[in-house]
């Protein structure tokens, strides 16, 4: 799904309004942390807040609104980029800069459940698939796997 403008800068106010903005989760590019129809809520973030491994909620140049890990911020000619990647992609997003940054992830709900960002599980697993870029790999066949043998 793409968004114009209009939309990114409704979600960035609807945050500033409202302390928060929840979002249902399509695909499965941060399997098996973020499913297919959890909900997400999202809150503020400034750039010189995010710490690696957080889920970072922004909007890309082709006009998708994407929640991915953060890895990295790069200095280059007078600009940060900041690296992001879903868990189970092999390979980096193209890189962001900081006006493309919407919010950062602090739940997730899963059914009758919440999931929290900041439990020692969530941060683990967060530097666990930072670490270890073949774990990606595996998730990724694993989830092709899943997907082939559904009937």
């Amino acid at each position: 799904m793409l968004f114009d403008q209009s939309t990114v800068e409704l979600f960035k106010s609807t945050i500033q309004k409202d302390g928060y903005l929840i979002l249902p989760s399509m695909g499965n590019s941060m399997f098996p942390l973020i499913q297919q129809g959890n909900l997400c809520r999202f809150v503020s973030c400034q750039a010189v807040e995010m710490k690696k491994g957080d889920v970072v909620l922004y909007y890309s140049k082709t006009g998708q609104i994407i929640a991915h890990r953060f890895v990295e911020m790069k200095f280059m000619n007078d600009t940060s980029y900041f690296y992001l990647k879903g868990d189970t992609n092999l390979g980096f997003d193209a890189p962001i800069k900081e006006h493309q940054i919407i919010g950062k992830l602090v739940s997730i709900q899963k059914g009758d459940r919440d999931v929290h960002s900041n439990g020692l599980a969530l941060d683990l697993w967060g530097k666990l698939v930072i670490a270890i870029p073949a774990l990606s790999g595996i998730l990724r066949k694993y989830l092709n796997c899943k997907t082939h043998y559904q009937f």
